[in-house]
């Protein structure tokens, strides 16, 4: 052992000058000639430390933190805190503000996981902590509760493997054994699943999207909730098949797929609805005002949708006027004041379309009789002189919008009949099962693009950037399809230095609001009642661009008709004793 030892010793002893070196109990050399013992001891190289000097604090249970797929632990709010990050930076990739993600999307996701007790929160007397794992090896486990965990992956982390925790996160009680990880690739998936946390607000992927319009609605950023949905069904905000954005540490397996998958478009109602109860659980304080120089204030999203439907620029005075009429141009009225049930829950994007839905009822009635009559007058007149701008025909209007909307949604009915539903990254939850799920994988790969030379298809091209407009119109074209710039003189007239319209009668689309707590609608309507076929064709533009159901619309217009006519209204109905169609005086 000693002649092993001193091999690569070659110094010669200072007092015998022999070569002749053996080992001492300490460590050192010494001569075995002369018994001459030196400073110099054996450099020993003990393989127990590792060469990152850092000092590690592993607890019991992060012992199996690899497993041998080489995965690692991960608990499902760390699945979803990787979504919203990958939203959050999709959003900043569009536009919206940085701000957004690193202190206002950051702050919400962090008082969520204290209020619902699943980080920086004392942990429940009497509750036994299983241990977390971390992913890297070199990440640092401690208790300090400042020092920079899991959760700030959202603002600072920018590898998705860079994971990080802390003792205070995801308190997860004893129930969370071997067998949960056995039909789950999240050490809670299964208990995520079984937990009654209604109380908490138990996380989803639609409560994602409730998180990114929450901070959105809280810097005032001019993205609508409809444009979120719509970004997030063309793909440009990661929603469906997120997962397979996961790192490769991070495997999904069982009942995470159900937490997960998402196998439905996201639904308006059930993102707002969330969003507000989002904003009591949180107990956040009312939100920044929303004015008139704001882009979700009734004015400014009126005449975006104006331009949007190819309607004359004239009608934004008349939207204008609607809006002050009833008040809903309020501040206080516009801006959410969360758990304030004497304050009103505006959807603004909806809220437009219905004040220019009941403005163009009240110019040209959508009776399906006056508004064509108006239309031969203005193409009569349109005819005879050719000077100044054209008079609005409605007739024209209706033929322009009708063919390019029908493009518009034929194109969008086929896109979302040829959607695969199934993510393009495999899934596979062993190392066995691997290379057979990627053999299969690549068959049907190879299969799709010989059937798809066969069949002639041609491949999709790359993903055009978003818009805030579906439909554009240039007042350059000349086939006149662009409406923009035509008059509304043909049917006004000046009654005591006011523009009123020339026809005074208006009708409602509803004598008497039903309650949200009795059917869930304050109005009713469907396609085989009693409306006349120009007001479907207006609800249907709108329901096109906001990506929602008329009746949402429809309902919206039956609150601004109450508020804008309710005294007259109910005067009128006592006499005339009429349904839904009473007709009454604007004077």
């Amino acid at each position: 052992m000693d002649e092993e030892a001193t091999r690569d010793f070659n110094e010669r002893c200072a007092q015998c000058s022999e070569v002749n070196w053996g080992l001492t109990d300490g460590g050192r050399f010494y001569c075995r000639s002369c018994h001459n013992v030196t400073e110099r001891t054996r450099e020993v190289v003990n393989t127990d430390f590792i060469t990152n000097t850092r000092v590690q604090t592993i607890s019991k249970g992060s012992r199996k933190q690899e497993k041998t797929d080489g995965g690692c632990e991960w608990y499902v709010c760390e699945g979803f805190q990787l979504v919203l990050k990958k939203q959050a930076e999709a959003l900043e990739a569009l536009g919206v503000c940085p701000q957004m993600k690193d202190e206002v999307l950051w702050n919400f996701w962090r008082c969520y996981l204290q209020r619902s007790k699943q980080a920086y929160c004392i942990r429940p007397a009497g509750e036994t902590v299983k241990a977390l794992s971390v992913c890297d090896s070199s990440t640092d486990v401690d208790s300090d509760p400042e020092r920079p965990s899991l959760l700030h992956v959202l603002s600072l982390s920018e590898s998705e493997g860079d994971l990080q925790t802390d003792n205070s996160f995801a308190s997860s009680t004893s129930k969370v054994s071997e067998c949960t990880s056995l039909c789950s690739g999240s050490v809670d998936g299964s208990l995520y699943l079984k937990k009654n946390q209604k109380e908490k607000l138990r996380m989803t992927m639609p409560m994602t999207l409730s998180f990114c319009y929450m901070a959105l609605l809280w810097l005032r950023e001019p993205v609508t909730l409809s444009d979120l949905l719509r970004f997030v069904v063309e793909g440009h905000i990661p929603y469906l098949n997120v997962f397979q954005h996961f790192p490769e540490k991070m495997k999904l397996c069982g009942v995470d797929l159900k937490i997960f998958c998402v196998e439905s478009w996201p639904a308006y109602e059930e993102v707002y609805n969330k969003m507000l109860e989002l904003a009591v659980f949180l107990e956040l304080p009312r939100f920044p005002d929303i004015t008139d120089s704001c882009f979700l204030h009734p004015d400014m999203l009126c005449m975006k949708y104006l331009m949007e439907a190819n309607l004359p620029d004239e009608l934004h005075n008349w939207t204008c006027r609607v809006v002050k009429k009833i008040g809903i141009g309020d501040v206080d009225f516009l801006t959410l004041v969360p758990g304030n049930k004497s304050t009103a829950k505006v959807k603004y994007d909806i809220l437009a379309a219905a004040v220019i839905v009941v403005v163009l009822k009240l110019l040209f009635l959508l009776d399906d009789k006056y508004e064509w009559l108006l239309s031969d007058f203005a193409e009569e007149r349109n005819k005879n002189n050719k000077e100044g701008d054209p008079y609005f025909e409605f007739q024209k209007w209706y033929k322009v919008i009708k063919c390019s909307l029908d493009a518009k949604q034929k194109k969008l009915d086929e896109e979302r009949a040829k959607y695969l539903w199934r993510c393009e990254k495999p899934l596979f939850y062993s190392a066995k099962m691997k290379s057979k799920v990627l053999k299969r994988r690549q068959m049907v790969v190879n299969l799709q693009n010989q059937f798809g030379k066969l069949a002639g298809s041609v491949r999709p091209a790359e993903k055009p950037n978003p818009s805030s407009f579906q439909l554009s119109w240039s007042e350059e074209n000349t086939d006149g399809s662009c409406f923009h710039g035509h008059s509304l003189k043909g049917i006004l007239q000046e009654k005591c230095g006011l523009l009123k319209p020339m026809n005074p009668d208006y009708w409602l689309c509803t004598v008497k609001l039903c309650t949200e707590r009795s059917c869930g609608h304050l109005a009713h309507y469907s396609r085989e009642e009693d409306f006349p076929q120009s007001y479907h064709f207006v609800l249907r533009l709108f329901s096109f661009l906001l990506r929602i159901q008329p009746s949402y619309i429809h309902d919206e217009v039956c609150v601004i008709e109450q508020k804008l006519f309710n005294k007259k209204f109910y005067k009128k109905a006592k006499i005339q004793h009429r349904s839904s169609w009473l007709m009454f005086s604007l004077q």
